[in-house]
């Protein structure tokens, strides 16, 4: 088996755990990191024994040793970053928000489009197992048409606040930090909405501390989403159909419990649904993919696709222009 060699871009909270469940990949290896902070890479390096080490981004893209690069930095610097790595022939697995806006996105597929090199943005919640459990419900009717859709994500940060939650020139706001999980699962489930009204209450640097959002279908169906940086909500997700509702959470991007709730309400009509959990955070099946469409020669993931990730940012953008959430680099 091809040993896919990984380098980290950003060394924070994000980047520790995805280095942390690489090692559950076979045929992965971690092999280099970058900080713009030396100290910061040093740190890195010595916690998961990573032999290069990098005191620039650019340094990291031109290490020749590298075939991928996860990309952990804020989502207001994503479009910068991958175009780096992609202009230096690196294979790019980006976080989420892959940026922020529709320009951006469409510029760094067309990168990678131009480069002929591997980019997915890492929705590591399309990848899991209890992702693909609800999908399959739901593919098999087992709770007939969907109707509508409830997803609610909300935290209140914990001191020291992060600088990228509030800040605009890093994307900052609940939106692209956290509703991005909100609006990938509703498009999953229901598809693109044909109208979208938004509202959000700013913080005082101008970013949405909380927003919510009705998706209106054509056809009737609705859905509903919120975030917030204000309270700590039950972050679940709730999928209604015309035979029953799914229900995922606490932390429905990567739940702990799938349930299957059957009309009308009997004791016997709730289903838990088992599935198989592997050790680690949950990021190892993105990557575990990405190891694979390298080996087999792909610049293009056939399940998180270049056009998944447009539609995504397609969504929020619309999403935005509905509350009034506005950033510097949209003008």
């Amino acid at each position: 088996m091809q040993t896919i060699r990984w380098g980290i871009l950003g060394c924070g909270k994000i980047a520790r755990k995805f280095a942390s469940d690489l090692v559950h990949v076979e045929g992965a290896q971690l092999i280099a990191c970058g900080s713009r902070d030396k100290g910061n890479a040093e740190a890195f390096a010595a916690e998961f024994s990573i032999p290069h080490i990098h005191g620039s981004y650019e340094a990291l893209a031109s290490d020749p040793d590298v075939d991928v690069i996860y990309i952990a930095s804020p989502h207001g610097l994503h479009h910068e970053h991958v175009l780096l790595c992609l202009r230096h022939n690196k294979a790019v697995l980006c976080e989420k928000a892959f940026a922020i806006n529709g320009k951006q996105v469409a510029e760094m597929v067309e990168e990678a489009r131009k480069q002929r090199v591997f980019l997915m943005e890492a929705l590591w919640s399309k990848f899991t197992p209890q992702y693909e459990i609800a999908m399959k419900l739901v593919r098999d009717g087992s709770i007939g048409e969907i109707s509508s859709m409830i997803v609610d994500f909300g935290f209140t940060p914990e001191p020291p606040v992060s600088s990228r939650l509030y800040e605009p020139s890093l994307g900052g706001g609940s939106l692209l930090d956290i509703g991005v999980y909100n609006v990938f699962y509703i498009l999953s489930f229901m598809g693109r909405p044909d109208e979208i009204i938004a509202r959000m209450t700013p913080a005082a640097t101008g970013v949405d501390e909380q927003c919510a959002a009705i998706f209106h279908y054509k056809d009737g169906r609705l859905a509903q989403l919120f975030t917030t940086f204000s309270s700590n909500l039950p972050t679940e997700a709730q999928i209604n159909g015309s035979k029953g509702r799914i229900k995922l959470g606490p932390r429905f991007y990567n739940p702990t419990t799938c349930i299957i709730e059957f009309y009308p309400g009997k004791i016997d009509s709730r289903q838990i649904i088992p599935y198989h959990s592997e050790p680690g955070f949950g990021y190892q099946y993105q990557a575990r993919h990405v190891c694979k469409c390298l080996r087999e020669g792909l610049t293009e993931s056939p399940v998180m696709s270049h056009a998944d990730s447009l539609l995504l940012i397609e969504t929020m953008d619309r999403i935005r222009a509905s509350a009034g959430i506005k950033y510097a680099v949209d003008r």
